[in-house]
């Protein structure tokens, strides 16, 4: 799926003068009112426990109604978390001028940041601040930069007077970082009953070289389901002066040493088939023969045990299953009545949360030992892949990074793109932000920062796309998975 486009896109939307009025792109690159808008947003701490999401919202709601959008077309969906503070989501409407049946296209995103210590930052990470051609600052990456580069793309089609063929929604959640509250209500909406298909700024994304080359971007079709399970022996404890061979904490220890050694089956599909081929030519020498002989046979045993040694590419291949929290004991001098292990699972789609908790029981072996659901997010089936849709971004990103490769994807994070795929909307992963690999990876983590001209590059990406999939008439793609295997 390697290709090579160097292709100025200018996608005609000659239906109407109203339409060939605004068919020209509307500015350069580095838009002022853009970054403006991103500062802003930085600067507000929508972390969980500051209560500052449903500023956000309505500083977005403002920037929309001065653009021309009508209050109509502009909800503030209000909530509280269960400790009472108050979040929330946003809607737009984008109105479409004839769809003749079109339906509407939903963009994704969310609001809230994982909170950050300052201390421990260069910076302060509430103040966007400028550095050797970044912008840091929390948000900037995950999410406020995708989120600021879609809005400021409607603001400014919206001013040009372009009129789509089909409503675009832009569903915007409150709490992604911290519990989906506002995801679930807003898949419940009436604005999003209908929606074709949904682009979710928020995942997908790009790599280049320090030098600009070798652009790869991703566009997620799938996520891991992640669950949480606890393992809990109970013994009868009693005095630390008299040691038997039942202890709790024997019976953890075995139970780790056995996950250690589980293994799942290596699994192949249409949401990582791409991730796995791009992976074999990337990595090349032994890694890459070794990805290549699991796409030719997933049960090679000699392959697996090379990729193995590699779980940052790994974890594409299989469901990860691994102990991360331990308690128990309740004095220096008794024997333990109890030991908890939490193990924590990120389960390939389509695999049932059932199917590997009885792996783990299977695993263990040791009935004095339970395995329980300790907290699971919702599983998502993937999504089958469009042409229409992966043809759009292809053209688009080759606007701004020549020699584009597109490769589906699947992550093992989570978004709020499960909970749509769940209610039966596909859910397509995409942003054209690049990171430097492997250096920008630091959403959640400390000096978060985003490429200046990688945002820059954004504002135009997102006018070609929507440009495109906006102007496509309802019933004409067919679904590429239909021809391709799953």
């Amino acid at each position: 799926m390697k290709h090579a486009f160097a292709i100025a896109l200018g996608v005609a939307l000659a239906v109407s003068p109203s339409h060939s009025r605004a068919a020209a792109p509307i500015g350069g690159s580095a838009d002022t009112e853009a970054r403006t808008l991103l500062r802003e947003l930085v600067a507000i701490r929508s972390a969980k426990g500051q209560g500052q999401v449903p500023t956000i919202a309505e500083l977005l709601a403002a920037r929309f109604r001065r653009a021309g959008f009508a209050d109509a077309d502009i909800r503030i969906l209000r909530t509280n978390r269960d400790d009472g503070e108050p979040i929330a989501a946003l809607l737009l409407r984008y109105r479409a001028v004839d769809p003749n049946g079109a339906r509407p296209i939903a963009l994704l995103g969310h609001m809230d940041v994982v909170d950050a210590d300052a201390a421990r930052w260069q910076s302060d990470p509430f103040v966007m601040s400028e550095r050797d051609g970044y912008w840091y600052g929390r948000g900037s990456a995950d999410n406020k930069g995708p989120i600021a580069a879609i809005a400021s793309t409607l603001i400014r089609l919206k001013r040009a007077g372009w009129a789509p063929r089909r409503d675009l929604v832009l569903a915007l959640s409150g709490d992604e970082e911290s519990g989906s509250k506002t995801t679930m209500t807003l898949v419940r909406d009436p604005w999003l009953q209908g929606v074709e298909y949904a682009i979710n700024g928020d995942t997908g994304g790009g790599q280049r070289d320090a030098d600009g080359g070798h652009p790869v971007f991703d566009l997620q079709v799938a996520e891991k389901t992640s669950v949480s399970f606890k393992l809990r022996s109970r013994n009868r404890g009693g005095h630390s002066s008299e040691p038997r061979a039942d202890n709790a904490f024997y019976d953890i220890a075995d139970a780790i040493k056995a996950i250690q050694h589980l293994r799942f089956p290596v699994m192949i599909d249409h949401a990582n088939r791409g991730m796995v081929e791009g992976l074999a030519r990337d990595r090349g020498g032994e890694l890459g023969a070794a990805f290549t002989a699991l796409l030719a046979n997933p049960a090679d045993a000699a392959a697996r045990a090379v990729v193995e040694r590699h779980p940052q590419d790994a974890h594409v291949l299989w469901t990860t299953c691994v102990p991360t929290m331990i308690s128990g004991g309740s004095a220096r001098n008794a024997l333990p009545q109890g030991a908890e292990l939490i193990v924590h699972c990120r389960i390939f789609p389509g695999v049932a949360i059932e199917a590997v908790q009885a792996a783990l029981v299977a695993a263990v072996g040791n009935p004095a030992v339970s395995v329980e659901i300790d907290a699971a997010r919702g599983s998502s089936p993937p999504s089958r892949l469009r042409d229409d849709v992966m043809d759009a971004a292809r053209r688009a990103l080759a606007t701004q990074y020549p020699g584009v490769e597109l490769r589906p994807s699947m992550s093992s994070g989570g978004s709020d793109g499960r909970y749509f795929r769940a209610a039966g909307i596909p859910t397509y992963g995409l942003s054209p932000m690049a990171d430097i690999r492997p250096v920008d990876d630091r959403a959640h983590g400390i000096d978060e920062r985003l490429r200046i001209d990688s945002f820059d590059k954004a504002l135009p990406f997102w006018e070609a796309f929507l440009r495109e999939l906006a102007a496509a008439p309802a019933g004409t793609a067919e679904p590429a998975a239909t021809r391709r295997s799953q």
